[in-house]
């Protein structure tokens, strides 16, 4: 038996794991945007097709991640999560060393499979590691560790394609995800996963956790229907340079990451809060965008705001699936995942729409509109009586009988 200093390694070992994983896979999914132009030269495709590659990969997380976790709730965690790194692996190796457009998208769609049940199962698995009192610092590092993909992987990666091949960048992220695998196929002990506190809401209650499925859909949509299209805001309405573009970019990842490493350890403490304050917060850089955006340094205050929001409502809205599941935490995670990622292809959809009909300020009118109305379901939801007041933590299982 493990002394209870090695335990604590291993625990800690397997919260990197599941961190490095978290980044590998928002890398993944979001790399072809920095390699655009070389896929597109190197396969003879058009740009649009090499963006179907991200299009792809988000619609097919959306719309498999609860299907794949009901299908998989009674198998061990450390078999489910080892299956699905070796998938991340191999479909790396097959999309860098594969040849052909179709081949790409295949073994793209094989890496979406996989994240859709990882981001339902990592919380879980994470939280249960540790004590009940720090659930929320759990998620507000593994958080962090997904943030810094768009502010390192992403950039990383482009600039490693550019300096051999774009398939180089996929080669490396194979590696990182082999250095998961390993430490999660050795150190996660084999255990049911209905065990351990994490496996159950904390404090179930059906409504409440409705109302966090509605925000986070309302908001992430409204997020991405103004997101999608800021380099052409930044362009054509605040007047600034394809250099300071790339820029400004980078603030607000930047920003993102901070947000979701100031609000992180607030989690346990203010779990309402730190879902409001954010959700507000976007709200705010959105429509500040749309009124003071022609101004540049309106634009650059609004969009910190905008960036400095976006990781810590998901975030946030991750932590409440894990306090009002109804029934299995990852069943309710799986939900939340499914519903941003609808919200990021429903967001760019709807802004599409609104651009030849007024113009690209619009779309952030329009999403600081749907996140003003997240924001408005969140109050009803402070107004809702308590369910079975005094209810043990952990006690979801009966609550959740029907999904279980």
């Amino acid at each position: 038996m493990a002394t209870a200093p090695t335990a604590r390694r291993h625990r800690l070992a397997v919260l990197a794991a599941l961190m490095l994983a978290a980044f590998t896979f928002n890398t993944t999914e979001n790399l072809p945007i920095g390699l655009l132009e070389l896929i597109s030269a190197d396969m003879r495709v058009s740009l649009s097709a090499v963006g179907y590659l991200v299009t792809a990969y988000g619609l097919t997380v959306a719309a498999v991640s609860l299907p794949l976790a009901q299908a998989t709730r009674s198998v061990p965690r450390r078999h489910v999560l080892t299956v699905l790194l070796a998938a991340l692996v191999l479909s790396s190796l097959v999309s860098a060393l594969g040849s052909g457009y179709w081949l790409l998208m295949i073994a793209r769609l094989v890496t979406a499979l996989a994240q859709a049940l990882f981001w339902a199962v990592m919380g879980p698995v994470a939280v249960g590691l540790f004590p009940p009192a720090v659930r929320g610092r759990v998620i507000g590092v593994l958080s962090v560790a997904g943030s810094l993909a768009l502010v390192l992987g992403v950039p990383l990666g482009t600039w490693l394609g550019q300096q051999s091949a774009w398939q180089f960048p996929l080669v490396v992220l194979a590696g990182l995800g082999l250095v998961s695998l390993v430490t999660i196929a050795v150190l996660l002990p084999t255990s049911r996963p209905e065990e351990g506190h994490a496996a159950y809401g904390s404090a179930p209650d059906g409504r409440r956790f409705a109302v966090v499925l509605v925000t986070t859909a309302l908001s992430v949509t409204g997020a991405f229907a103004g997101y999608t299209y800021l380099v052409r805001f930044l362009g054509e309405v605040s007047g600034f340079s394809d250099t300071s573009v790339s820029a400004l970019l980078m603030v607000s990842g930047v920003a993102g990451v901070a947000g979701v490493a100031l609000a992180g350890p607030l989690l346990d403490r203010c779990p309402r809060g730190t879902l409001a304050v954010p959700v507000a917060t976007q709200g705010a850089g959105m429509l500040g965008l749309y009124s003071f955006g022609t101004a540049p340094a309106g634009a650059v205050a609004c969009l910190a705001l905008l960036g400095g929001s976006l990781g810590p409502v998901f975030m946030a809205t991750q932590n409440q699936m894990l306090r009002f599941a109804p029934g299995r935490t990852e069943i309710a995670l799986a939900a939340n995942s499914g519903a941003y990622n609808a919200g990021v292809a429903g967001g760019a959809l709807l802004g599409g729409l609104i651009l030849p009909a007024w113009d690209v300020r619009a779309t952030f009118l329009v999403g600081g509109l749907l996140t003003a109305a997240a924001f408005a379901v969140l109050l009803v939801e402070r107004m809702l009586p308590d369910v079975e007041k005094g209810r043990p933590a952990g006690s979801g299982r009966s609550a959740g009988a029907t999904w279980a």
